[in-house]
């Protein structure tokens, strides 16, 4: 008889994202916690830095990030704070120190909620 493992929960992804976000594991985030459909939503002050919107699916969600990391000159710091769980949800403060290439040198603060449906990621929501 075939067993299966058991679907996680809000709490359960919540804290394998806590447990890669201290390695930096972005990569396996993605790869572990993300269902291939997820939806990513950034505010819509964030065009003004070049930023989309509305990411649709892991492989933009991907870009997005590998993106923003390529923009980065140099990292002076950065926190995530432990997650607030609320039904299906969860979310983070988070906020980072940087040189970004062209730009100068800035800091960060935002929220992040995530939405688990099947013990996966579907929705990131960002507010900064």
């Amino acid at each position: 008889m075939a067993t299966s493992e058991a679907e996680m929960t809000t709490q359960d992804v919540a804290n394998r994202y806590m447990e890669l976000e201290k390695q930096g594991n972005w990569m396996a985030i993605h790869d572990e916690l993300y269902c291939p459909g997820a939806v990513s939503i950034e505010p819509e002050h964030a065009a003004a830095m070049g930023m989309q919107t509305v990411t649709t699916g892991i492989d933009g969600i991907k870009a997005k990030g590998k993106a923003w990391n390529d923009g980065i000159e140099e990292m002076h710091g950065g926190y995530c704070s432990e997650p607030v769980i609320g039904g299906t949800y969860f979310s983070v403060a988070m906020g980072m120190d940087c040189t970004m290439k062209g730009s100068g040198r800035m800091k960060m603060d935002e929220i992040a909620v995530f939405e688990v449906k099947e013990g996966k990621i579907v929705r990131e929501q960002f507010f900064f």
